[in-house]
């Protein structure tokens, strides 16, 4: 299966929405998806409704004590987590100087057999480009970036380029897509923002958009996705055409 980082260097995309959505997409189609929160902020937990301490979380893996299997916590959704803490914010100052500190993600899921356990895995990255970001893209086969209609954003994904071009230089040349969240029709910004996008990435950039959801903001108020808040709403449906289009053009393998 395939392990992927939802990264973009600009906050407010909508990185943890998207993660945890597709992670339930997954679910509904018995793929037992897990989530890895790699953000000190702790939103995919919270949106999760866990909370843990910080020897619970992924922050003991990175301290060496625990191991990731040992951290994974089963949703009522069928979706797998492993919780962060904010106390994670400590391993980009504590690890910034080790280099072989930014594999140690990806050591620790090959030897723990977590990325050929037959599981997708999704990575919840940090906007700031540090070691767990860094860790993250590592530790991925591909890389999928949320990009809001609106020209800051856009900005923002122009920026993560760079960042890939730095990762492909050192020999980690990692696939990516790019889709468009929170799009409102007809809105002229979102329109050039999608055609720059298009033209731009070509290829890489994906033919469905997210629209902008009520119900998936709601979903995240009362820690659900939004199959299990409103299963029916369109935006539970831009979700599964999403997962749908990553997999038959092979982004994902499943």
């Amino acid at each position: 299966m395939t392990v992927i980082a939802v990264f973009n260097q600009k906050g407010g995309v909508g990185k943890t929405t998207s993660t945890a959505n597709l992670a339930a997409a997954m679910a509904r189609n018995n793929l037992e998806p897990l989530m890895i929160d790699l953000d000190p902020q702790a939103h995919l937990t919270m949106l999760c409704g866990v909370e843990v301490p910080a020897d619970q979380s992924v922050y003991a893996f990175f301290q060496e004590k625990a191991g990731l299997s040992d951290l994974v916590r089963q949703l009522s959704n069928r979706v797998n987590l492993i919780p962060s803490h904010m106390e994670l914010a400590r391993v980009d100052v504590l690890m910034s100087q080790n280099q072989k500190s930014l594999r140690k993600l990806r050591r620790g899921m090959q030897e723990e057999m977590l990325a050929d356990s037959g599981c997708p895995v999704l990575i919840d990255c940090c906007p700031m480009l540090g070691v767990l970001s860094l860790s993250a893209l590592i530790a991925a086969d591909v890389i999928l970036v949320p990009v809001t209609a609106e020209y800051l954003a856009l900005n923002g994904a122009h920026q993560l380029e760079n960042t890939l071009r730095g990762l492909t230089a050192m020999g980690l040349y990692r696939p990516r897509r790019y889709f468009l969240n929170r799009y409102i029709r007809g809105h002229p910004s979102g329109e050039k923002v999608g055609h720059e996008l298009s033209k731009r990435y070509g290829k890489e950039f994906c033919r469905t958009k997210i629209y902008e959801s009520q119900n998936v903001m709601e979903g995240v108020g009362a820690h659900q996705d939004v199959f299990s808040f409103a299963p029916d709403s369109e935006g539970a449906e831009d979700f599964a055409f999403l997962l749908d289009e990553l997999v038959e053009s092979g982004f994902i393998r499943v």
